[in-house]
């Protein structure tokens, strides 16, 4: 049997990854992965997590299963952090997924369990898992519009042309922040006036957050998100602590499920149940209970907030760093995109010919789509990257 499996093609990041590791020179910089480094190039562990830890070891007195949904009280915690008053508490079912890509697949699952023609329609560009967990289940994949690579901006006006051929019964995929690959956000009045089509069409969203608190701040970045909650009578969220909470390989997600009327909750708990117990029976806890304690202890919670603005700023300053240094050696303003956009990524609008480049010339490794992780960067290689820019993107 096992001799009939296909090779399958290997993840790009992944690959960038392994040429990384193999180059030897020194002066070479990691843009690849979607993981926040410090400035020497390290993941730490929050204070507020390495706290919570201790007082876990300390108290914790089972291993034993939570529930199919997980701790109940990691899905209140979620959704006051992610929705807080837009929307009344009795109208979201949640449940706990392995990571935010769970939450993500565990979303498709649902939206096909309740539509069986079901298509889903994902920004162009998306993280790319989103389309090859679609291609992977056989669901439909149509595009929208959402980014102008010569100007780095969100054409909007596109964006809403091409959803006009959006049906009813659709899953529209929406970023909540930070958008992923690009950097680009939609405006508040922009996320108004898709969730007024939506609504028109008798379209579902769903919203992935995975870096709220990363781009403009915790409630800033969740703004989007809550107003769509607020206007539409059903959606889906897919949330993940990797980022926020730098929990990345303790894989805590939650999928939550708006429902119109609190009556259908209950029906909408049930069927998530249902799909955690096939796919992985019990999600994982550790990562959760954490998150769960963080935002319930006032202390902690503090402390973690507060960490997690320094990373936001040291981003941002990074942003702001590059974004000059580019200024000065091109005499133009034609990547100041790069500090007005959000996030661990921006797309620069180099392109496959370019990236490969910089990659051979000056040991920059980034996606070939020009997509780099802003995180990978510190204020000694700024320079670097920002030479090679200068020297290679004409």
């Amino acid at each position: 049997m096992l001799t009939n499996l296909k090779p399958q093609p290997a993840d790009k990041i992944l690959a960038l990854m392994g040429l990384y590791k193999e180059d030897p020179r020194d002066t070479k910089i990691d843009l690849g992965v979607g993981v926040y480094k410090d400035a020497s190039g390290h993941t730490p562990i929050m204070r507020a997590v390495k706290a919570a830890e201790k007082k876990l070891w300390e108290v914790e007195d089972s291993k034993s299963y939570t529930g199919l949904a997980g701790d109940p009280a990691y899905g209140t915690a979620m959704r006051d952090l992610v929705l807080a008053d837009s929307v009344s508490a009795d109208r979201v079912a949640a449940v706990a997924t392995p990571g935010g890509t769970g939450a993500i697949r565990q979303a498709f699952e649902l939206a096909r369990m309740a539509n069986p023609d079901v298509r889903v329609w994902v920004s162009n560009p998306t993280w790319p898992n989103h389309v090859s967990i679609l291609n992977f289940m056989g669901l439909p994949v149509l595009e929208y519009a959402y980014f102008d690579a010569v100007n780095c901006v969100v054409d909007f006006d596109a964006m809403i042309a091409s959803l006009q051929g959006v049906k009813a019964g659709d899953l529209v995929l929406l970023h909540g922040c930070c958008h992923n690959p690009t950097g680009a956000n939609l405006t508040l009045e922009q996320f108004g006036q898709v969730a007024d089509l939506l609504l028109e069409k008798g379209a579902t969203a769903l919203v992935d957050i995975a870096y709220q608190g990363f781009g403009d701040g915790l409630d800033d970045d969740a703004a989007a998100t809550r107003l769509l909650a607020s206007k539409l009578p059903e959606m889906l969220v897919a949330a993940s602590c990797s980022k926020n909470f730098g929990i990345y390989r303790e894989r805590a997600g939650v999928l939550m499920a708006i429902s119109e009327k609190a009556e259908t909750t209950p029906l909408a708990q049930g069927s998530m149940n249902y799909l955690n117990r096939q796919n992985f029976s019990f999600p994982p806890d550790h990562g959760p209970r954490l998150v769960t304690m963080i935002l319930t202890d006032p202390a902690l919670k503090a402390d973690w907030m507060a960490e997690l603005e320094e990373v936001r700023l040291g981003m941002l300053g990074l942003r702001e760093q590059l974004a000059k240094e580019l200024r000065e050696r091109t005499n133009s303003d034609r990547f100041d995109f790069i500090a007005r956009h959000r996030g661990m990524f921006s797309r620069i609008g180099a392109s496959p010919e370019e990236v490969l480049e910089m990659r051979e010339k000056f040991g920059i490794y980034m996606v070939g789509d020009s997509r780099m992780n802003i995180a990978g960067l510190n204020s000694v290689t700024v320079p670097i990257l920002a030479q090679a820019i200068a020297t290679t993107c004409k």
